[in-house]
């Protein structure tokens, strides 16, 4: 019970230091993480986004505009408008021509297709003749009407088992200004793929074009996207507009519960939105990590110091307590300790009703002996005293300096014989004990007063009786045990 009330007082404290730790800890931890986390964003966006924005941009230049030079390098090539003029005599000169445009570049095809002959020329030759009744052809009669010098346009090549091609379609001019035809060369979409994974790769970013309808035209095959028109993407959908009036910037958008940051280029060249993105969430990984860190160091540091100041308060409670309840003298307990432990006994008695008997012992002439040799002599010779009588007692048993010269004995599971013959051993082992004064020896007895609680009684009628008994063996001459049985 005694040491229950006494944890209970130290919870209060070791609460509250808990509390204020983490959360000054936390607070922190947590303050650090979001000024971090801004910082990193805003120099995402201000200044790493568009730097590899740019860095992709030329490497477009370099991969995917190409074709578009090529293109209108063969659309005003002398040879090509002279060959046409010249009312397209010799067909393998065109498919010589085309042949090594396709070489010479890499090119997945090359094409011409004549408006006065409608011959669609290949590098393997005249590949056949459009028609505008013709639903595949369509796109050539298109080209035909169409303002701007060129077109690109994503179609089957029919000159490559239809495989999925990349086309840029660039008209073609005589040197008066009549058209003459279309010519160009075609990439096929898995080629143009591959280019976007390896730059998504090297950068670590999602790539993707989008074309002036806010749809998605070109991404990775690896990406796990679908073509899909932008306003039907979450996040995006309100962004889009106003995307494509800027023709580029900076942007944030928030998607299936993740943040992104984009930028975005207009490539006039290829009539495409590049976009890249970045996803908050790898953006961020690095610093989350350090956070998680930081909190699991601010929570070990936590324990670290609610643990020494536990044990910190522990000893000095424990302290303070031995210093409240024990007699600064003797080192027995004092009178406040023992209303505690004389309750808990006597509640233990009603569980289990075992016999408790009551020494009360009192040191004869003592106040001879403070006169003789004085205060010091004589606290020392208490101090002995306690030492000696405490040597024969039990664990259980309860020893209490009560005032003075005066020591009181809890004697549990013990009744009034058994009680007598320790009281006897005690006065014995003090008689018998010599005590020094300097290089004196001097004559040390006890009287001793013994009871047993008789089952129903207060204690302190036990106490009563058992301070009678000591009054009798003074009385008796001293050096004795008298013992006083209940009435």
């Amino acid at each position: 019970m005694y040491s229950t009330h006494r944890i209970f007082q130290r919870q209060p404290l070791i609460l509250l230091l808990s509390a204020l730790l983490v959360t000054g800890f936390f607070a922190t931890t947590l303050s650090s993480y979001y000024v971090s986390k801004k910082a990193i964003l805003d120099a995402i966006v201000a200044r790493e986004l568009p730097l590899t924005s740019s860095n992709i941009y030329s490497e477009i230049q370099k991969d995917l505009v190409q074709p578009v030079l090529i293109s209108s390098t063969m659309a005003h090539d002398t040879f090509l408008r002279d060959w046409v003029l010249g009312g397209e005599q010799d067909g393998e000169a065109m498919a010589h021509y085309l042949r090594e445009i396709k070489g010479r570049y890499g090119a997945f095809s090359s094409f011409f297709v004549s408006e006065r002959s409608a011959s669609y020329y290949t590098g393997e030759g005249i590949l056949k003749r459009v028609s505008p009744q013709e639903p595949r052809d369509a796109w050539y009669y298109r080209v035909r009407s169409m303002q701007e010098p060129y077109e690109i346009n994503v179609d089957p090549d029919l000159a490559n088992r239809d495989a999925l091609t990349i086309f840029v379609n660039y008209r073609v001019f005589d040197f008066d200004g009549r058209f003459l035809g279309a010519t160009g060369i075609g990439l096929t979409v898995d080629a143009v793929r591959r280019l976007i994974e390896d730059y998504q790769q090297r950068y670590q970013r999602t790539i993707y074009f989008v074309d002036a309808e806010g749809k998605i035209v070109l991404f990775g095959n690896q990406s796990g996207r679908q073509e899909t028109d932008l306003r039907a993407t979450e996040g995006l959908r309100d962004l889009v507009d106003r995307i494509l009036r800027e023709k580029s910037g900076s942007y944030q958008y928030r998607s299936n519960g993740s943040e992104h940051l984009l930028n975005v280029n207009y490539i006039p060249e290829l009539k495409w939105y590049l976009f890249v993105e970045k996803g908050v969430d790898s953006a961020l990984a690095e610093i989350r990590q350090t956070l998680y860190t930081n909190l699991a160091v601010c929570l070990g540091i936590t324990l670290l110091v609610l643990f020494l100041t536990h044990v910190a308060l522990r000893r000095y409670q424990q302290r303070i307590e031995k210093l409240a309840a024990t007699d600064k003298l003797t080192g027995l307990l004092n009178r406040q300790a023992f209303g505690i432990l004389i309750d808990k006994a006597f509640a233990d008695y009603r569980r289990d009703p075992r016999p408790i008997s009551i020494l009360m012992i009192d040191v004869d002439h003592f106040k001879t002996i403070n006169d003789q040799h004085g205060h010091v002599v004589g606290d020392r010779i208490l101090n002995q005293v306690a030492t000696r009588f405490l040597e024969g007692l039990r664990v259980s048993d309860i020893a209490v300096r009560w005032g003075g010269e005066e020591f009181l004995i809890v004697l549990k599971s013990c009744d009034l014989d058994h009680a007598r013959r320790i009281a006897e051993h005690v006065r014995a082992a003090i008689e018998q004990t010599e005590f020094k004064a300097g290089k004196q020896s001097i004559a040390v007895t006890v009287s001793i007063g013994v009871s047993q609680y008789d089952g129903a009684e207060p204690y302190e009628a036990t106490i009563s009786r058992a301070d009678a008994g000591l009054y009798a063996a003074k009385n008796s001459g001293r050096n004795r045990v008298c013992t006083e049985a209940a009435s």
